[in-house]
């Protein structure tokens, strides 16, 4: 009889044991639930696209936040391997990107819409206005997108290969001024092109070049090999740490010239060159680094 009740005990206190757990596991579950939804909301309450597009991950985070969390990553990842120093941030984190692509589709009704690919798909995301992007690039963006109607240009269709604009490419020289506009398009043939570049540099006089790129393959890739220049000289120049760089459609080019300059400056400064080292500028680019780092070095290798 004893043994039946602690069998009988051992049993119930089991049986507790799952309740309690489950009632924990639910807990758990909920209250991961609303902080999922106070972080989409602190998100959202900045930026309409936030949890779709992909981008942004942290902006929920203040940006002191941000960089105190990806100061413990680096220090959690390189702990014991190498000295560890502060992240260095921006005064201004926002519309910092000199380089902006938006790609064009249309919504149900036929009209046409731009923005980014929802993450992990091929859904467009329309977005008029990104955290990162210049201000200058998103509003011609939003030009582009308001003549495609009264000019009667059809946005591409992955699905039926029909239409005419994929893609729209914006390269801004933050020093310079200058702005590229890259119409990236499914066939080599633009319909009244004249008078749609005066229609956009009418609402856009400080556009320095536009130009046409054709891509009229099954990829996933935004630029094809032929191009075309509408306007101007067909590529754009900036500044970086006092040195003039030329810029086209397909240069690899850094995206933050702000923190381009303090990294770069801050790389060259720590290598300690002498003047008799020859310096290997490895997947260099158009050559920013190896052309900065060439004054403080006897040779300088760039290698793409």
């Amino acid at each position: 009889m004893k043994k039946e009740m602690t069998e009988h005990t051992r049993s119930r206190r089991k049986e507790g044991e799952k309740a309690e757990g489950k009632k924990r596991e639910k807990k758990e579950t909920f209250n991961l639930k609303n902080k999922t939804k106070e972080k989409e909301k602190a998100a959202s309450a900045l930026c309409p696209a936030a949890g779709k597009c992909g981008g942004c991950q942290l902006l929920h985070l203040s940006y002191e936040e941000q960089r105190k969390k990806k100061q413990k990553q680096i220090e959690d990842l390189l702990k014991g391997i190498c000295p560890i120093r502060q992240v260095v941030g921006m005064e201004h984190p926002w519309h910092y990107r000199n380089k902006v692509h938006a790609v064009f589709d249309h919504d149900r009704k036929g009209n046409p819409i731009s923005g980014i690919y929802e993450e992990n798909s091929h859904k467009v995301v329309p977005v008029e206005n990104c955290l990162l992007e210049d201000e200058k690039a998103d509003a011609i963006i939003g030009t582009i997108r308001s003549l495609l109607k009264s000019f009667k240009i059809r946005t591409y269709d992955e699905d039926t290969g029909y239409g005419l604009l994929r893609h729209v490419l914006i390269r801004v020289g933050k020093f310079s001024g200058q702005i590229m506009v890259v119409l990236v398009t499914a066939s080599p043939i633009f319909p009244s092109k004249n008078n749609f570049v005066k229609a956009l540099r009418e609402k856009h006089p400080d556009i320095t070049t536009i130009v046409q790129n054709v891509n009229n393959q099954n990829t996933s890739m935004v630029l094809g090999e032929k191009e075309s220049v509408f306007y101007g000289k067909g590529y754009i120049e900036d500044q970086l740490c006092g040195y003039t760089f030329r810029i086209s459609s397909k240069s690899f080019y850094q995206v933050n010239p702000i923190q381009t300059e303090k990294l770069y400056q801050k790389a060259i400064s720590m290598a300690n060159l002498t003047g008799k080292e020859r310096v290997i500028d490895a997947y260099c680019g158009i050559g920013t680094i190896g052309i900065i780092a060439a004054k403080s070095a006897a040779e300088v290798i760039g290698v793409e």
